[in-house]
């Protein structure tokens, strides 16, 4: 099976997207996670340190590989929603990132990650009609911005 180099241009543009994103949450994030203040905030069922970013970084590549199935199943119609779904979604994710570690609004960040969720599942029943590979890679997602809710969630007490 050859692919084509129009399919692997727009592999390579999906990633870039996802992974520019994941890189200026990263911005937010990764010296925030050493500090005493969230340190102090942490859930006893916060996973170490260092698993975050191991099962972000599948995560993202899951994004970016659903939304490389979505884009190559889509019609023409339906591109423009994967955009704005995708995009909504990536500018929350960055938004999350915000609001906890650089704005330390643990409130505002459980409002934003349960809208974040929401849109994580609107892509998933949105991309189930267009490709049901890209709506499977979401799964994980989904599953791990619940844990992740649940986190925020236990840090407002």
């Amino acid at each position: 099976m050859k692919i084509s180099s129009r399919k692997i241009r727009i592999f390579i543009v999906c990633l870039l997207i996802v992974f520019s994103v994941a890189f200026i949450g990263s911005l937010f994030t990764e010296e925030n996670t050493k500090s005493a203040w969230y340190e102090s905030i942490k859930p006893s069922i916060t996973p170490p340190n260092f698993v975050f970013p191991i099962a972000w970084s599948i995560l993202f590549f899951l994004i970016a590989v659903s939304m490389y199935f979505a884009w190559l199943s889509s019609d023409k119609n339906e591109k423009s929603s994967i955009l704005f779904l995708y995009g909504v979604n990536l500018v929350l994710n960055i938004c999350w990132s915000l609001l906890f570690f650089a704005f330390k609004n643990i409130l505002f960040a459980f409002v934003e990650i349960i809208i974040m969720w929401i849109s994580i599942l609107s892509l998933i029943l949105f991309t189930w009609k267009v490709d049901r590979k890209a709506s499977y890679c979401l799964i994980p997602y989904l599953l791990w911005v619940s844990f992740a809710s649940l986190l925020n969630y236990l840090m407002l007490k």
